[in-house]
């Protein structure tokens, strides 16, 4: 019979999955548990039970969660949903633009961000901008590329058979072109054509081989040639399926019907994208060859302009990039989702990407080592909690990012590479994470509660969801706010001291007695539960463990429920701090031992199991284990 000493010193390698139970050589076992559940996180080792979310204001349904900073003071979360983009600020709504996008569109739109305008890609859909204007006011816009005198200096493709001619009727003003088979659609009426080099508006399509066109430059001649494109974006061949700002340029990431293919505007003249001669500041064009169609899924900047297709990810380098010194490179093989649009994040240096199987969260990072860039995946030992991701974003605040699932739970990663911390945890509410942004220091939920559609901001002051927070300057027992939680019965924290639960009815929730100043939510429960204890080169064919005392190091801690082998208990802690005043739980730090009794014939459970609702602030730092090993 051995006695035996373990000290939990972090939980720095997060929730990790059953799989993992035999593989107690790995550190990620001493520095890991069964289950984090509420709470995140730190950078440091620590957990604390999460920050409840603030309600911030009903949304209008299912969409995306957008953040447009314009400086450092003015940040505002942009709300798409069909139809329809909000603008708030601060919980505020300041102003509603219609929009273009459908409900089931809303999941494929990319965008990115120069100063104070939005750039807004669905493949389906004509390109938008969001443009923030003088005094607060908002609009939405189509694309518009640069214009000098007659000619508009968008990209341009030769789609169809290369065999097939153009003979124009003129040199110049009326035309029409008549092509030597079928290749004009209804859908070129409006659109420009070049025939050798030439520009022409089409006023009108006569026929598949007949078209009427206003030539804004005059063409050489009248003979049949091949020598002729038309406009890449159209309604005809599709609209751009994203875009990014790379060393001062507008880049374009793939069409509808250009998937594998990428333009980038003059340099200092984004909306321009003339080829012209080739000279260090015109635009560029080309497409990523392969030995398969990877249709491009997002555009990045990052250490150098990174490409993320359907089956591969590349990187085009190039300093400045030039139409001479630009190069094309596969870096990795594994590929972004077809069905939904997912963007990627920077987080310290690298880029954060959902791979095609979406059941990982890859990490693209450039090693000096190689020479090139990897993609490690940051889900391997918790791949139970990273099932089909759909929005993810990141807090730098917290050293978090939150990371959206199909099924409405919200998972979080603390990221922080010099220290090798890669730690996830889950996080679960009353309700369905459908999107998540982060804003300024603020991180903003959709939330769908039973139907009732909420904004809610992540707040650390808070213990409870879809919370409201009221004070009054006497004690009042009737309060309002409450109508998106109609029907529902609310936890209440009331001048600090948390009261029964109350129905909500109209809106309101009664008191009694009266409070000054209340928190009101629905609860939701935090759960620490740890690896069976490492037994590895300790206690070779160990069939019984006995648990004499466990410490818990606790750091700002207001309530502690335990469960030690005979179900969880509510632990006093005023021993570790001052007495309560006025029945407020103080918040206490310091170390709380508590003894255990009877012996455990199955060695592969988990020794003890922290697990509580009550909405009051919880941190863990370490956890230390006297056990006594039968072997």
């Amino acid at each position: 019979m051995g006695r035996l000493q373990q000290i939990k010193t972090n939980f720095t390698a997060g929730e990790i999955g059953r799989r993992l139970l035999g593989r107690g050589d790995l550190r990620a076992y001493d520095n890991g548990a069964l289950a984090l559940r509420n709470v995140f996180i730190d950078p440091t080792g620590g957990v604390t039970r999460r920050s409840g979310l603030a309600f911030s204001g009903l949304a209008r349904g299912d969409g995306r969660l957008v953040a447009f900073e314009y400086n450092t003071e003015q940040t505002y979360l942009l709300v798409f949903s069909a139809g329809k983009i909000d603008v708030m600020r601060g919980g505020a709504r300041l102003a509603s633009v219609d929009a273009p996008w459908t409900a089931a569109q809303l999941a494929h739109i990319t965008w990115t961000q120069s100063a104070d305008t939005l750039l807004v890609c669905h493949p389906d859909v004509t390109p938008r901008k969001l443009t923030r204007g003088e005094g607060g006011s908002w609009s939405l816009s189509e694309w518009s590329f640069a214009v000098q005198g007659e000619l508009v200096r968008l990209p341009f493709y030769r789609f169809g058979d290369p065999a097939v001619t153009l003979t124009p009727s003129g040199t110049g003003g009326a035309i029409t072109v008549t092509a030597s088979a079928p290749v004009f659609d209804p859908r070129h009426d409006g659109t420009r054509i070049r025939i050798q080099g030439k520009q022409l508006l089409v006023t009108g399509v006569m026929s598949a081989t007949q078209i009427a066109a206003t030539v804004k430059e005059g063409l050489p001649n009248t003979s049949a040639t091949t020598d002729w494109e038309e406009q890449a974006f159209s309604a005809l061949r599709g609209w751009p399926v994203s875009a990014a700002f790379h060393q001062d340029r507008l880049v374009i990431g793939g069409g509808r019907d250009l998937p594998n293919r990428l333009w980038l505007s003059r340099s200092a003249d984004l909306w321009n994208f003339d080829l012209g001669t080739g000279l260090d500041d015109e635009a560029i064009e080309f497409g990523i060859l392969s030995d398969q169609v990877n249709a491009i899924r997002a555009v990045f900047s990052g250490r150098h302009l990174q490409v993320f297709t359907s089956g591969a990810e590349y990187t085009v380098t190039g300093d400045p990039l030039t139409p001479q010194s630009i190069q094309v490179h596969r870096q990795t093989r594994i590929g972004s989702p077809l069905d939904r649009s997912i963007p990627p994040r920077d987080v310290d240096g690298a880029t954060l990407f959902v791979p095609r199987n979406r059941r990982e969260i890859r990490e693209f990072l450039y090693t000096d080592t190689e020479a090139a860039y990897q993609a490690n995946d940051l889900a391997l030992l918790a791949r139970h909690l990273v099932v089909n991701p759909r929005d993810q974003d990141y807090d730098q605040t917290r050293r978090l990012l939150f990371v959206a699932m199909e099924d409405g739970s919200l998972c979080t990663l603390t990221v922080y590479r010099t220290e090798s911390v890669t730690a996830w945890t889950r996080l679960e509410t009353d309700g369905l994470v459908r999107s998540v942004a982060v804003v300024g220091d603020d991180v903003f939920a959709l939330v769908d509660r039973a139907g009732v559609w909420s904004i809610e901001r992540f707040d650390d002051s808070l213990n409870l969801d879809a919370a409201v927070v009221a004070e009054r300057s006497g004690d009042t027992a009737v309060w309002s706010g409450f109508a998106h939680l109609e029907g529902r019965t609310v936890t209440v924290l009331a001048d600090g001291v948390v009261r029964p639960p109350v129905l909500v009815q109209a809106g309101t929730i009664t008191l009694s007695p009266p409070a000054r100043r209340i928190e009101a939510g629905l609860p939701y429960r935090h759960r620490i539960e740890p690896l069976p204890p490492n037994l590895v080169g300790q206690a070779t064919g160990a069939d019984l463990v006995r648990l004499i005392a466990v410490t818990f190091r606790l750091e700002e801690t207001a309530a502690l429920r335990v469960d030690l082998g005979r179900g969880l208990q509510d632990l006093p802690l005023h021993r570790l701090g001052p007495q309560p005043v006025d029945g407020v739980p103080p918040r206490v730090s310091g170390d709380r031992r508590l003894r255990a009794l009877g012996w455990r014939r199955d060695i592969d459970v988990p020794l003890w199991r922290i697990e509580q609702d009550t909405p009051l602030p919880f941190t863990l730092l370490s956890v230390t284990m006297d056990m006594k090993v039968n072997d």
